[in-house]
């Protein structure tokens, strides 16, 4: 058996998007750090796809303690309060640091930071960039890391958690020849993204596989609230290859109107008050009935409509919606787009304190991968916000970890080598699981759930997660490992939807009737580890 190559760090950072970049840059100051990708940094990942925006507040109209009980009557009471507190509380200084590190945000005509509304949101606190909020953000942080000491490395997964006397040290890595490395750190941030991936129809990019879930769970660290899935309500619907492509919220900040096939604008009947700018729970299954109920298009969506905006409004507030749907041959200024809801985010993830701390010493966690957040439904806006907010506070945490050197267990080691020479023995194809996965999910754990079709999809998960998997070289392995990922990930999710029963936020069960709303339910989370699952009792 050959050596082990190992690099030593102060801080491992896993996943390079918006929360893992800032966790780079905050751990640094404390000592060496690695930054991990399996894409290129700042390639990968939601943040740089993100159009919306970046919910702070700044006005002296607005209110820390509006902004708070929108977040939570967004997530449905669902969420944890003291990480509300601190996503409302730190959001307006970590917007501060991206404008003085060079970011560039639209500016009102008073010459401060220009915000629009969203959804949910008593206020329009939501700052932004044109619709390209999230590539700014992305390109102002790439600059800051240069400058940094931070270590990068690139194209290469973490593939499992490395332990030592039940504290993380560390991580076994895939390299591209497929070659196992380990990574040993005194602590490590997981900033991993989302697993959308899971669903038919995403607007997660092909790194969306779950992957911190998946080997936080394997770890030991306890999740919660993963059943909580958000389908974004207007994700593209034509032309195929385009399905589920993120069709922003700013379009409805900025007017637009949802109209089905009947000429009706229809969301009169599901929030009368708050209309398109309702939460993304309400808007989602709205739309997906007026699908269900016969008046969606023939391609099984409604239509959004800003034709009635002025031409030049559209061409400055939405240029990456308008050169989008110009290449799928419809120009958004004379003609409505079409679109139906999407698989968008995970609310649920990894419980961590407010310094990023999850149930493991020595492993931290922000961003999507972690949960708590935005309880049972996250207002657009608040994730932005939540990269740079517990990314700056887990980088930080971890960098105040002590130094220690670990022993690198042996034994992890040679169960994932044995894994690996196991793919090679493989029969079945990584991308046909993968299909079979995410069709199974969007038919029996999307939007409308019941108790019948989760058990469905949960035998059917299982069987796919025991598929022996083919790598056709050293290449092909990381394929295999981001499917299995993926099935763990589905696993965790449906076995908290089986979990939960009620309808709340984004978790809409059909063969329940409830007497409780959702300040009323006699439920809290979710939590789903190595040692077991269910379902707190309410204030417990």
């Amino acid at each position: 058996m050959r050596a082990l190559e190992v690099i030593d760090c102060h801080v491992l950072v896993i996943g390079s998007g918006g929360a893992g970049i800032r966790a780079a840059i905050e751990a640094d100051r404390y000592g060496e750090t690695v930054l991990l990708s399996k894409s290129i940094t700042g390639k990968g990942g939601c943040t740089t796809m993100a159009e919306g925006g970046y919910n702070a507040v700044l006005r002296d109209t607005d209110a820390c303690a509006l902004h708070t009980e929108d977040t939570m009557r967004g997530g449905a009471y669902l969420n944890d309060p003291a990480l509300v507190d601190a996503l409302v509380h730190d959001a307006p200084a970590r917007l501060s640091d991206l404008v003085s590190w060079g970011a560039v945000f639209d500016a009102s005509a008073d010459g401060e930071v220009a915000q629009r509304s969203f959804g949910g949101q008593c206020r329009p606190r939501t700052c932004y960039a044109g619709d390209r909020t999230g590539h700014e953000m992305i390109a102002t942080l790439m600059e800051r890391l240069r400058g940094s000491g931070v270590e990068r490395i690139e194209e290469t997964p973490a593939i499992e958690l490395l332990k030592d006397s039940g504290r993380v040290c560390g991580a076994l890595t895939l390299d591209r020849k497929g070659e196992v490395r380990a990574i040993r750190a005194d602590a490590v941030v997981l900033a991993t993204g989302g697993g959308a991936r899971v669903y038919d129809v995403s607007t997660n990019s092909g790194t969306g596989s779950g992957d911190g879930f998946a080997i936080g769970y394997r770890a030991g660290a306890e999740l919660i609230d993963m059943e909580m899935v958000q389908f974004h309500p207007t994700g593209a619907v034509y032309p195929y290859d385009a399905r589920g492509r993120l069709v922003t919220e700013a379009v409805r900040g900025e007017g637009g109107r949802l109209i089905n096939a009947a000429g009706e604008r229809f969301m009169n009947c599901y929030d009368p008050e708050r209309m398109e700018l309702s939460t993304r729970d309400v808007v989602a299954r709205a739309i997906a009935t007026e699908v269900l109920e016969g008046r969606g298009t023939k391609n099984g969506g409604v239509w959004l409509d800003v034709t009635h905006l002025p031409a030049r409004r559209i061409e400055e507030r939405l240029p990456v919606m308008l050169e989008q749907f110009l290449r799928f041959g419809v120009d958004i200024r004379t003609e409505p787009m079409e679109v139906a809801p999407t698989a968008h985010h995970i609310m649920g993830g990894l419980s961590i304190t407010p310094e990023g701390q999850t149930t493991l010493p020595g492993l931290f966690a922000c961003g999507e991968c972690s949960g708590g957040v935005h309880g049972a439904n996250r207002l657009g806006g608040n994730a932005l916000a939540d990269t740079q907010v517990f990314g700056k506070r887990a980088g930080e945490a971890a960098g105040r970890s002590p130094e220690r050197r670990a022993t690198i267990d042996r034994v992890q080691v040679e169960a994932q080598e044995e894994r690996l020479t196991a793919f090679f023995r493989g029969e079945v194809s990584p991308i046909s699981v993968q299909r079979q996965l995410q069709q199974a999910m969007w038919d029996g754990a999307g939007i409308r759930r019941n108790e019948s079709d989760l058990r469905t999809t949960l035998g059917t998960v299982g069987e796919l997660n025991g598929a022996g998997l083919n790598a056709a070289s050293g290449r092909n392995l990381t394929a295999c490992c981001a499917v299995q990922n993926l099935c763990t990930t589905a696993g965790l999710i449906v076995r908290s939807a089986l979990l939960r029963p009620e309808s709340r936020g984004a978790h809409y069960r059909t063969d329940i009737v409830q007497t409780w709303d959702a300040q009323t339910s006699p439920f809290g989370h979710t939590r789903i580890s190595l040692k077991g699952a269910g379902i707190e009792e309410a204030g417990r």
